[in-house]
């Protein structure tokens, strides 16, 4: 059984897999930062001077100053402010994505169509090679292509 994980956690594969997601996790960190210390910053100076990251909305009814005012008496918040981060994250985290996507595509060698290695049989339908001149399957007299 420990072979067998060896085999498997040690897999050129696996080991690349690894690496991906810990360049993605410090991909993430970095956006974030990103994010909330001069993307939100700058639109909350925009808009009026407004901290997105204390957006709330109290559930218990009760008006609270800032939002620890609110954690520190325990009322139930919702932190809208948070959610709009986060989504402006996901956003540019998938844009980010899709223009290293949309390179990768660009740059990767197409394929050319392979040649034709059968034909259709024009009484059966059947496919048979290109080079036949009668149908395996109903005998019927077939054009020669060259291929």
């Amino acid at each position: 059984m420990i072979k067998k994980f060896k085999d498997f956690a040690f897999k050129g594969n696996m080991i690349d897999l690894a690496i991906g997601v810990i360049i993605g996790g410090a991909f993430g960190k970095v956006i974030t930062s990103i994010v909330n210390d001069l993307i939100m910053p700058l639109i909350g100076l925009i808009l009026g001077k407004v901290d997105f990251r204390t957006l709330f909305i109290s559930l218990n009814g009760e008006h609270y100053d800032t939002l620890d005012a609110a954690k520190a008496a325990n009322a139930p918040t919702l932190n809208y402010g948070n959610l709009l981060s986060n989504f402006l994250d996901f956003l540019i985290i998938a844009f980010v994505i899709f223009m290293v996507l949309e390179q990768i595509l660009r740059f990767r060698k197409k394929e050319e169509p392979k040649p034709a290695s059968v034909k259709e049989c024009p009484e059966c339908l059947s496919e048979v090679p290109i080079k036949a001149t009668r149908c395996k399957y109903c005998t019927s007299h077939l054009e020669v292509k060259e291929a």
